[in-house]
């Protein structure tokens, strides 16, 4: 598969506020490429104001992107497998915690429940990292889902090496080149960049 046309792509986004503008780019980008998108926003994305805008602010942003209302909650999110709503699972950004509990099979929170249910389907689920314990922490969940049938990483680069030594973010440019990757069941190489 070469072509993101008429693909229906689950978009998930995690609590790591400061990279929200970069995953809202390249939503519009895919969107321009043709793909139909259901946006997915976590609990606290959802209902936590930061400095880098409201939670209504990004609600509306992913809503108007994608012509379609935001999934909110748990209980919304389990028909997207049993529905066949997504052809690819996309989590970006994806939070060290989210990282944790989808390589525990833990299902509390409307992100984890929509990639549980997605992969039921046994169709692909791209991980964007936004980290600042990627290094630390959150490795071992890195290391065990790229080990996992299913899930495939954007490539990703330590942020700032000096100030935040064990932080990682994904290149969310090469989410459209990820994609067509996992869709043709391949990891996007180098995977670190």
């Amino acid at each position: 598969m070469n072509d993101i046309k008429g693909l229906k792509i689950g978009f998930a986004m995690t609590g790591s506020f400061c990279t929200f503008d970069k995953a809202f780019e390249q939503m519009q980008l895919l969107s321009e490429m043709g793909a139909e998108i259901t946006p997915i926003i976590s609990a606290n994305s959802s209902s936590m104001d930061t400095r880098f805008g409201s939670a209504d602010e990004h609600i509306a942003k992913a809503e108007k992107i994608c012509n379609k209302k935001a999934i909110l909650t748990i209980k919304d999110a389990e028909p997207i497998g049993p529905k066949n709503l997504t052809d690819i699972m996309i989590v970006a950004p994806c939070t060290g915690n989210t990282l944790a509990k989808l390589a525990y099979s833990i299902t509390d929170t409307p992100i984890t429940m929509a990639v549980k249910s997605h992969l039921r389907n046994f169709r692909p689920v791209i991980i964007n990292i936004s980290t600042n314990d990627a290094l630390a922490g959150s490795l071992k969940n890195i290391g065990y889902l790229m080990n996992m049938k299913n899930y495939y990483f954007v490539p990703f680069r330590q942020d700032d090496s000096v100030k935040k030594p064990t932080s990682l973010i994904s290149d969310f440019t090469l989410i459209p080149q990820t994609i067509i990757s996992a869709l043709n069941g391949t990891q996007i190489q180098p995977v670190i960049v």
